[in-house]
């Protein structure tokens, strides 16, 4: 996201008149229906209120950033305001705010407010920026702020890069990508820095591709690095000397990953499209491949969860305010028309869910021709195909009303595995085809054989597989008391470990996969309480700098006021940069603090209808009040146990 194309020069206050929070939201508000980016006053003022009331976005060293997903939001926008000598906004650090920016998204936006917050806040770490803001007397200033800065980070990125200087390129992405891909990216450009290494770093993130490599970066770098836990676009680096690591190996190691890719020692990658065997990946262990293959499916599957199990919750939550009759009760969601056109849209995208999870599993095992292959074992695991379970004509009513039993996530993921396999050794059946025939077997054999030979065994993987489904679903949906709260706590605790690594993203996969089984009946406890622990440790972390200022250096301080916006958005890996250096002492807090508070949310039996969202789909809990102590509960612990045992600056 480009901050410049919200920042509009007529939704710019350079001089407010305000001299309190409560005049300044009023006068930013008003100017923002007065320009016609907000439809109602009241709806949207009400929305940057009941975010206040959370907890205030006056961040400290004078900024602040309300913000709002609203139904009363014509068009996604930024507005900037100025107050000289600034305001009482009951900002964290309690000092006056003179930086404001008020962020409004339209309803059906995704995820705009927080892709707004993250990328000011990387304008505005940047040392001397703030004070370019706070001299700036006309919209044209202020834009020219803004560029001057990107113009600034492009330079340090690509830097100009002379025949005999080292320069590398990078590309990043992680299973989410909203967080380790950046920070990656980061530690590498910040590392390259330190080492006079000139470099270029593209992003695969959730908003798309950032800073594109092009052929003649890939041409001049001396390396390529790849820190990724998802497949990304490997075709172009043929015959570069290449290293391909996990993106934590990006923020833990950049300086050895940039001297690897410097050092001449490096395998060429060569391009599976010439059919021969890639020797620069990194020798994976079954279980690193096995995870890594698993995410990139994942990472393709989470944008139809999250937007379908919204809307079906969104449907339940319409119905519950709309009224049913108790006669009724069994057609929540779909009793009232409109509750009912959510739900439908919900369920499409959720029907993609499972074959979307096993086709990007094969296509990271066995690459594009995996793809068809996995998108049928993921919908024969949707709808439970298997044998004695077939329909025919010719058998009669009997076989014709026979109905298998979905195998679900488990199925899914199996399949995309088996898919993979078989695409795996059909290319090594036809290996030696020769060279004239290699786009009839791309086009036709592999589709063909691929498709049959995995439905076929899935027809049997199905039997056991469903089996096992049903079995966890009861399970789940028959835990109570101290069942619920061990599988509470196990779960809050494992997303607090490595914070988006391997155990977190288990933990995280685990809920996801309870989630379609269980929104029908208001929710899943497991889903609620990964949600819980992820939100902990930044929270932690805001808590433990701010009561032990002390044992924190200043820009510690600063990262754990930014920390509350990761921690309440559910970005676990916020508290990554605390848990690396420190691992002995936050590891341990987080993980106490998460599963107190995953334990909470289990004995509550607090149900959650949406995978991901954090503060934003609070609503969508069945007690959001208690969820929010629970949380509130688990950061103060991990906070104040972080704090006491971290060592004095």
């Amino acid at each position: 996201m480009k901050i410049q194309n919200l920042l509009q020069k007529d939704a710019m206050i350079l001089s407010l008149n305000a001299t309190n929070k409560a005049d300044a939201i009023t006068e930013m508000v008003q100017k923002l229906v007065d320009t016609g980016y907000v439809t109602d006053f009241d709806t949207f003022k009400d929305g940057i209120l009941a975010r206040e009331a959370l907890t205030t976005t006056g961040l400290g060293d004078g900024i602040a950033m309300p913000h709002s997903k609203n139904a009363a939001v014509k068009e996604a926008v930024v507005l900037f305001a100025k107050k000289d000598g600034g305001l009482d906004y009951e900002s964290l650090d309690g000092q006056p705010t003179d930086l404001l920016f008020m962020i409004a998204a339209p309803d059906g936006a995704n995820d705009t407010h927080l892709a707004a917050l993250a990328e000011l806040s990387k304008y505005l770490m940047k040392d001397g920026f703030a004070d370019s803001l706070r001299s700036t007397s006309t919209p044209d200033q202020v834009l020219a702020a803004f560029n001057a800065a990107e113009e600034e980070t492009v330079k340090e990125s690509v830097a100009s890069v002379n025949n005999d200087e080292d320069f590398v390129v990078a590309v990043t992405a992680c299973t989410t990508g909203i967080a380790h891909t950046y920070m990656a990216e980061e530690a590498l450009k910040k590392q390259a820095k330190e080492l006079g290494v000139a470099i270029k770093v593209e992003t695969n993130g959730a908003s798309g591709i950032g800073n594109k490599l092009t052929a003649e970066d890939i041409k001049k770098a001396k390396g390529v690095i790849i820190a990724a836990d998802k497949a990304v676009e490997m075709d172009r680096f043929d015959g570069k000397p290449l290293i391909l690591k996990p993106v934590a190996a990006g923020i833990r190691e950049p300086e050895n990953l940039i001297k690897e890719a410097l050092s001449g020692n490096l395998p060429t990658y060569k391009s599976t499209g010439q059919a021969q065997e890639n020797e620069s990946e990194e020798k994976l262990s079954i279980g690193k491949a096995f995870y890594k293959h698993l995410m990139s499916g994942v990472s393709s599957m989470l944008p139809f969860v999250i937007g379908g199990g919204i809307a079906i919750a969104i449907a339940f939550l319409i119905d519950n305010a709309m009224g049913v009759p108790k006669d009724q009760l069994a057609n929540l969601g779909s009793y009232h028309e409109l509750a009912s056109v959510f739900k439908q849209l919900g369920g499409a995208a959720f029907g993609f869910m499972l074959p979307i999870l096993a086709g990007y599993i094969a296509y990271s095992i066995a690459e594009k021709p995996g793809l068809v292959a996995g998108f049928v074992a993921g919908a024969i695991a949707s709808n439970g195909l298997a044998f004695g379970k077939v329909p025919f004509a010719s058998g009669g009513e009997k076989t014709l009303a026979l109905a298998g039993v979905p195998s679900g996530f488990l199925g899914a993921l199996v399949g995309g595995f088996l898919a993979g396999g078989v695409i795996l050794i059909l290319k090594k059946v036809f290996s030696n085809v020769p060279r004239s025939l290699n786009g009839i077997v791309s086009i036709l054999i592999y589709p063909v054989l691929g498709v049959l030979i995995t439905g076929f065994l899935m027809l049997f993987v199905n039997i056991p597989m469903a089996a096992i489904n049903s079995g966890l679903t009861n399970f789940l949906n028959s835990l109570s008391g101290a069942n619920a709260v061990l599988l509470g706590a196990l779960l809050g605790g494992m997303m607090a470990i490595d914070m988006g690594g391997p155990f977190n993203k288990t933990a995280y996969v685990f809920g996801t996969g309870t989630l379609a089984a269980t929104v029908a009946s208001g929710g899943s406890v497991v889903m609620a309480a990964v949600m819980a622990g992820g939100m902990v440790p930044p929270l932690a972390v805001f808590v433990a700098t701010l009561l032990f200022k002390n044992k924190f250096t200043k820009e510690e301080q600063d990262s754990g006021l930014t920390n509350i916006v990761m921690g309440l958005s559910f970005i676990t890996e916020g508290a990554i940069p605390f848990g690396a250096a420190d691992p002995a002492r936050a590891i341990p807090s987080f993980v106490l603090g998460s599963a107190v508070t995953g334990g909470l949310v289990g004995a509550l039996g607090i149900k959650l209808m949406a995978p991901h969202g954090g503060i934003f789909v609070i609503a969508l809990t069945s007690n959001p009040i208690m969820y929010l102590v629970a949380v509130a509960i688990g950061a103060v612990i991990s906070g104040i146990v972080f704090g006491a045992l971290r060592k004095a600056k």
